[in-house]
């Protein structure tokens, strides 16, 4: 799905491209069909991951930028956003991407494959990141969101990591104009 957005108070439009996770087997869920970027083993701890549906899911998204700069977009304009596993998926592939991009915008979501980096992080080390997270998320606990924050900030210190008191794996109107500020403030002029 794409829209294309203009905003009245700048004049600046936007075209957002909302890619929808395919449905998969996930055993968390007893195995039905859910909307999913890879499998999900555990919700407590990552030391199993499903390196090949993400890697698969990183690769599609790739996919997408490659096609967008094809089109004439320069890839300091994109920036790849999204919420639990969708911004899990938008960090790894914002940190690996062979391109430059303009930010990554990760939302109650932790870093996958943390070990990857930041030896897989190479032309985005300073490209602007904003992690949002609630303290009281139940589904990805706050310290994962927490601690893949500090970890980037290691090799990547532009990484902004805001905290949403109260807030469980959902989102905010504050966390909402953090986002829209993110992106005014670092959108090509």
């Amino acid at each position: 799905r794409e829209a294309v957005v203009s905003t009245q108070s700048t004049g600046d439009t936007f075209k957002y491209i909302l890619p929808t996770a395919p449905s998969i087997p996930v055993p968390l869920n007893m195995g039905m069909k859910m909307p999913a970027w890879y499998d999900i083993f555990t919700l407590s701890e990552f030391d199993k991951e499903d390196e090949t549906g993400i890697k698969r899911s990183v690769k599609y998204v790739h996919d997408l930028i490659d096609s967008e700069v094809s089109k004439g977009t320069p890839s300091e304009s994109i920036f790849v956003g999204g919420f639990s596993q969708g911004g899990a998926i938008a960090l790894y592939s914002g940190l690996a991407c062979q391109k430059k991009l303009g930010g990554v915008i990760a939302l109650s979501c932790y870093l996958p494959l943390r070990n990857a980096f930041p030896s897989s992080c190479t032309l985005n080390k300073d490209t602007p990141i904003l992690m949002c997270h609630g303290s009281s998320d139940p589904v990805v606990q706050f310290r994962f969101g927490q601690m893949s924050s500090i970890l980037i900030n290691g090799f990547n210190p532009t990484i902004k990591f805001k905290t949403y008191p109260g807030l469980t794996h959902g989102a905010c109107a504050e966390e909402f104009r953090d986002i829209k500020q993110f992106m005014t403030e670092h959108s090509p002029k």
